[in-house]
């Protein structure tokens, strides 16, 4: 039960901790709303808040298979308004049943949304439904930037699957004109009693407006971190340490021979990438910082890096774990995200330990993580948008470099392999592995 709920129209105020929110987008065509909704989700689902994005868009092209031209989106077009109007009204009645049927936290409205009157709409539907609102406008005045978002994502877009390039632009410069007249910005003044963040020309300036809770405060927190300057980000986790090679989970110690043979291959690698002000990170674990100092390169330790805690488990090996605490082995084959070691950390303990880390990997431009493997599957569980189910099972090889590429609206990964031996440290799902067992007794059969 989420409890009573009071609410006030236009101060939306409402009087409960469990509210769910509905996250509004405002903004003009090419401005990044979309691009803002889908990171915004990505973030609040990792962190453990559930959140489903809206996109008005994707009701649109559903409606109408077909798209002709700017036609469409003119003020003076009676037909394409009304199906707007249905197509953001059919997107609200999905919010509201993942807001309250279907245990929502989040929801995030992602359409233009430019005109006051539009938002009356909304702000009437959440009042009518009991739900908080967070308005994210994105202003941006800057030519290059809006060229460059419709070179990047819009020409992707099914609209223009059998346009020429020209074509597409200038159809979509003109749909852009269309609602260019009729758009009223959110206003401090006028709108003070909303909860709103505007960000200004792809975070060069942030007007923040009345936030009124930690679910907006974490939102505005990370929309003023992010940006868009192109960037990789690299993923390896240490060198094979002496620890792995006998199969045991955890502990401090340096590097086997090969570990430190990877080393070197992995400075020599980025000696040849010649990447431009990198910058590298490592825990504060022997095997990662002695895997950096190989590069001859200078790396910040990070404490938030460290490998999971496996508490009274540490440098055990599996099957002493299995014979020594049987019910906590089994729990943890259970739900390996929540499971948590006895006196040590679960996964989901990771993940808020590692926000800080992919907070300052936002601001970021060029990063090499040297880390561990819960650690690394934390870190690609976010920039892939992994599920917690998934999140565990992240194949994560030692001796093996992913590259992350931010794209318009995810990541681009490249996986690189060094050739230089290693153990395998990764454990199917039970189920895989008893998939697999029954194989081979009816192989052996």
């Amino acid at each position: 039960m989420r409890g009573s709920r009071s609410t006030q129209h236009l101060g939306v105020k409402v009087g409960m901790t469990n509210c769910p929110t509905l996250i509004v987008t405002v903004g003009l065509p090419a401005r990044g709303k979309t691009y803002i909704s889908k990171k915004l989700t990505r973030y609040l689902n990792w962190i453990g808040v559930h959140t489903k994005e809206f996109n008005v868009g994707q009701y649109r092209r559903k409606y109408m298979k077909i798209y002709k031209s700017f036609e469409f989106f003119r003020p003076d077009n009676e037909e394409g308004l009304k199906i707007r109007q249905q197509c953001a009204l059919a997107a609200l009645g999905d919010v509201r049943r993942y807001l309250t049927e279907e245990g929502g936290q989040v929801a995030v409205f992602d359409a233009t949304n430019t005109t006051r009157e539009r938002r009356e709409t909304i702000l009437r539907f959440t009042e009518q439904n009991g739900y908080k609102v967070f308005f994210v406008e994105s202003v941006c005045e800057d030519p290059d930037v809006i060229a460059e978002n419709i070179v990047q994502v819009k020409l992707c877009s099914p609209d223009y699957v059998d346009c020429n390039t020209e074509e597409a632009v200038d159809d979509f410069m003109k749909r852009i004109k269309c609602y260019e007249n009729s758009y009223q910005p959110l206003d401090e003044v006028l709108d003070r009693e909303l909860s709103f963040i505007k960000i200004m020309d792809v975070g060069r300036r942030y007007l923040v407006n009345r936030v009124l809770d930690h679910i907006q405060s974490r939102i505005v927190y990370y929309l003023m971190n992010i940006h868009i300057t192109p960037r990789s980000i690299y993923l390896c986790r240490h060198g094979e340490s002496e620890l792995n090679l006998k199969g045991r989970i955890g502990g401090d110690s340096g590097l086997s021979v090969r570990g430190k043979e990877f080393a070197k291959c992995l400075g020599r690698f980025i000696q040849e990438q010649n990447i431009s002000d990198l910058k590298v990170w490592t825990s504060q674990m022997k095997r990662t910082i002695q895997t950096a100092e190989a590069l001859g390169l200078p790396y910040e330790q990070w404490k938030a890096l460290n490998e999971i805690d496996a508490g009274v488990c540490e440098e055990m090996m599996y099957e002493e774990i299995q014979e020594s605490y049987p019910s906590e082995f089994a729990l943890r084959d259970q739900d390996k995200y929540r499971y948590r070691y006895p006196k040590g950390e679960s996964y989901e303990d990771l993940v808020q330990r590692l926000e800080p880390v992919i907070m300052e990997l936002e601001r970021q431009e060029n990063v090499m993580v040297i880390c561990h493997q819960a650690v690394m599957r934390c870190l690609l569980a976010y920039f892939l948008d992994k599920s917690a189910e998934e999140l565990p099972y992240l194949k994560c090889p030692l001796h093996t470099i992913l590259k992350l590429t931010p794209v318009a609206y995810g990541c681009k990964v490249e996986s690189i392999s060094l050739n230089v031996e290693a153990v395998n440290t990764h454990r199917d799902r039970p189920e895989v592995r008893r998939r697999i067992f029954c194989t081979f007794l009816v192989f052996l059969l």
